[in-house]
């Protein structure tokens, strides 16, 4: 009685429903045993990441080192906050700018006569210089300063030479700074030699030297080397 209402069961349904209805039941089994094996395989994962962990807590402990906090786990990511609703165009009000009061109407101008045309006459030339034309009388010329002829003065412009010494030089036929600057040195020697108490003074106070820069208009080169003159 069984078989036969089994059998005709099965019989209502249509072709093939019973080998999909197989299918079905053998992948929802090998799923099922995918996942059992999933979840044994984390536990024992899991079992063994906390065997590692505690062996290297014991190790460290051991050795004496403080054993690192392990790391904390990743946080999740944020939601980024909802972006605030656009206002439809509708709520946007546009402040519209200041209307500027209109400009009082200008006042019509006065019309102004027209001139009356002028005939066409020559206009004379005017020749008269400006006093802005005029030219400037022409500066005058200063005459060129002439240069201080040392050679013809006195002696007694030679330092260490005094009114005494040069009486006595004018005597011996030395008078000028241009003629003490032309002695030769065997001139110099034979009147260094006839001063009587200022003999040594020529060359000790070097007046051969002094003549001869100040007959050669060397002002400068005298007074860097015996000073202002």
């Amino acid at each position: 009685m069984t078989n036969t209402t089994s059998a005709s069961g099965l019989s209502l349904l249509p072709e093939g429903t019973a080998t999909i209805t197989t299918l079905h039941l053998a992948i929802i089994a090998v799923l099922a045993v995918l996942a059992i094996l999933g979840i044994l395989w984390g536990i024992r994962q899991k079992r063994a990441r906390v065997e590692a962990a505690r062996d290297v807590i014991e190790h460290a402990k051991e050795a004496g080192v403080p054993p690192e906090a392990p790391a904390p786990p990743p946080e999740p990511p944020r939601a980024a906050p909802p972006e605030p609703a656009i206002r439809s165009q509708s709520q946007v009000q546009v402040s519209a700018p200041p209307v500027a009061p209109a400009a009082p109407p200008i006042a019509d101008a006065p019309v102004l006569a027209t001139p009356e045309p002028v005939a066409d006459e020559p206009i004379a030339a005017s020749f008269e210089p400006s006093p802005a034309t005029e030219l400037a009388p022409p500066a005058p010329t200063l005459a060129p300063v002439p240069a201080t002829d040392y050679a013809a003065e006195p002696v007694t412009q030679l330092k260490g030479l005094g009114p005494k010494v040069a009486g006595r030089l004018a005597e011996l036929g030395v008078t000028t700074i241009g003629e003490m600057a032309a002695l030769s040195d065997a001139q110099a020697e034979s009147i260094d030699a006839q001063l009587g108490a200022f003999t040594g003074r020529m060359g000790r106070d070097r007046w051969i030297e002094q003549a001869r820069l100040l007959a050669a208009g060397d002002r400068p080169g005298f007074e860097a080397v015996f000073g202002k003159l």
